[in-house]
């Protein structure tokens, strides 16, 4: 038999916990309840078996560590008998194939080593988890999840949509997208994922949603933003103009003498908090734009307006 150190991937000065590790992330690996039939994958799974009976006995590790026994638990002198054979052949019956499973029994983790416990034939006492209660022998776990992903215009996310996805089993399911579903947010579709073993749970689509970005539109938490271009003669005289919102435009009173950076807000027009069930707001931010090309009259009415009459915009920004 081959180093047992070298079978279960672990140095000398492994500790007992290494140790364990090491065996469980094999076992759910080579278990022969895993590949029925597999005689190549069963002859694997016992030499890993008999390497962790050996090195998790703490007498045996260390007889072996002196060279007194071999890698299947055998005296290396001749007339001592052959006590290593027993051993292996009980760390595999216990693994799932009736028997003597008191090896597996003493640390009472195989049983959740496939999310499940385990019945020996027949049950009675000494039966693993599930002995007596009809429970069925094999692996028992949870399936798997699996992850998805869908990319959903702005104005789609922002008021709810629907997107078709083809799973993994090759169904096709329409995934509903909420209203005010945020970039990279993941929903989850129950029972979508990889079947479970042992009549355990299937397990769950996970789809991420990706949001597009939108021309004009941000969003900041349930909030959306928007800048708005206006006139000079919106902006100096007042006027009430259509502005566009997530949910459609809507009209905004813009008051005389707004300005460049004045912001306006519209109450209960952002995007829904999918924890509170309430809408947040569209804060609508004013930008004042000039005529292109200035146009010659009020080039002339500004003239005149200039020579009685100034203000200083950058002393009182605090730029002079």
């Amino acid at each position: 038999m081959r180093d047992p150190y070298s079978i279960l991937g672990i140095g000398r000065s492994a500790s007992t916990e290494d140790i364990k590790k090491a065996y469980r992330k094999l076992a759910k690996q080579y278990h022969p309840d895993l590949k029925p039939g597999d005689a190549a994958n069963e002859e694997r799974f016992k030499e890993i078996s008999a390497a962790y009976t050996l090195l998790s006995d703490p007498e045996k590790r260390a007889r072996y560590d002196r060279g007194e026994i071999d890698g299947s638990g055998q005296d290396r002198h001749a007339g001592f008998g052959a006590r290593g054979g027993g051993g292996r052949g009980r760390a595999y019956s216990g693994a799932g194939r009736g028997g003597d499973d008191s090896f597996f029994s003493s640390d009472d983790w195989f049983s959740d080593l496939f999310g499940g416990g385990r019945r020996r034939p027949g049950g009675g006492a000494g039966a693993g988890a599930g002995g007596g209660t009809g429970g069925s022998s094999g692996p028992k776990a949870r399936g798997s999840d699996i992850a998805y992903s869908v990319t959903v215009p702005f104005l789609e996310a922002a008021t709810g949509t629907k997107r078709r996805i083809n799973l993994s089993n090759g169904k096709s399911i329409d995934v509903t997208v909420p209203a005010g579903t945020e970039d990279q947010q993941k929903l989850r579709l129950k029972g979508q994922g990889l079947p479970g073993l042992g009549g355990m749970p299937a397990g769950d689509a996970i789809v991420e949603v990706h949001v597009e970005a939108h021309p004009f539109f941000t969003r900041q938490n349930s909030d959306i933003h928007v800048e708005l271009p206006i006139t000079l003669n919106e902006a100096v005289l007042g006027a009430t103009i259509r502005v566009p919102t997530v949910s459609g435009p809507v009209a905004l009173k813009v008051p005389p003498g707004s300005n460049t950076g004045s912001v306006l807000r519209l109450r209960g027009r952002g995007v829904m908090n999918q924890q509170t069930r309430e809408p947040g707001d569209q804060y609508v931010k004013l930008k004042v734009v000039l005529p292109d090309p200035p146009d010659a009259e009020l080039v002339r009415f500004m003239e005149q307006w200039a020579k009685t009459r100034s203000y200083d915009v950058r002393r009182k920004a605090g730029l002079e």
